[in-house]
């Protein structure tokens, strides 16, 4: 922390970012958003890509200042045009929602591969989402499960429920009910809600998995536990074709998930 301080005190830009994390975090400091929003900015005004996306965060989610979606495409922009992968989806993905700029889809794909191309799973998943949803590009199914596998094989929950889901319609692939529960298993395994809801459905039809209400409850229970909207329900509906010594052993199943997902890293498919 002493040469980073010093670091600091000489005005290098990397050090005033990572000063600035570490008042974020509050990792070796008390944890201090203003003071890292000014490190940020610091290391920002200098030119640093680095800085200047951290310092778009702190605009977009109002980490010590008020929360200004235009000041933090500001930002996002700066960085993403000296090549900075996170910059480059965060522009994307305001342009996309036209969030603190106007919506356009084009420009959205524009930056969403600039960052997908330097194989930043969060560009690529997003990516993905453009071309499945045809949205600044054709329509393209199997381009968006090109995408959508890219990012998983790098652990993107995201991804990994949307390559599921490809499998699971035949969306871009040949529909493959198996290949769709490894990967929704992959996802729900980090703790993805939309995953574990997904992966429940398969065990209570007994599409690519063995036909298990046990399991069914359980990961349901686990995605109606983080507030997925059709979690309960679902989970209820499993339940009134189990015993209640079934309920008590899903319930249970559902602690030990929980329990292995909270402390374990996350499982590949």
């Amino acid at each position: 922390m002493d040469d980073l301080l010093a670091a600091v005190e000489r005005g290098d830009a990397d050090a005033q970012w990572q000063l600035g994390d570490a008042y974020h975090h509050g990792r070796g400091v008390t944890q201090d958003d203003a003071e890292a929003l000014r490190l940020y900015r610091a290391a920002a005004e200098q030119g640093s890509p680095a800085g200047q996306w951290r310092l778009g965060n702190a605009y977009f989610y109002g980490w010590g200042v008020t929360k200004d979606d235009a000041e933090a495409v500001r930002w996002y922009r700066a960085a993403a045009e000296q090549g900075n992968a996170e910059s480059q989806w965060r522009l994307g993905n305001a342009y996309y929602f036209g969030t603190g700029i106007a919506q356009d889809y084009a420009a959205a794909v524009r930056w969403l591969r600039a960052s997908a191309e330097q194989s930043s799973a969060e560009g690529q998943w997003r990516l993905g989402n453009a071309y499945y949803f045809g949205r600044g590009v054709e329509q393209e199914r199997a381009e968006a499960a090109r995408w959508f596998r890219a990012a998983a094989e790098q652990g993107s929950a995201e991804g990994q429920w949307r390559l599921g889901s490809a499998y699971y319609f035949g969306a871009g692939v040949a529909q493959d009910y198996a290949a769709a529960a490894r990967w929704y298993r992959a996802a729900a395994e980090q703790g993805n809600a939309e995953s574990q809801w997904r992966l429940g459905t398969l065990y209570f039809t007994g599409r690519g998995v063995p036909l298990d209400y046990v399991a069914a409850y359980a990961w349901l229970n686990l995605a109606a536990a983080q507030g997925h909207e059709h979690g309960a329900a679902d989970r209820d509906g499993v339940a009134e074709s189990m015993t209640a010594e079934q309920v008590a052993e899903a319930q249970r199943m559902a602690r030990e998930l929980w329990g292995r997902i909270a402390g374990d890293a996350p499982a590949a498919p």
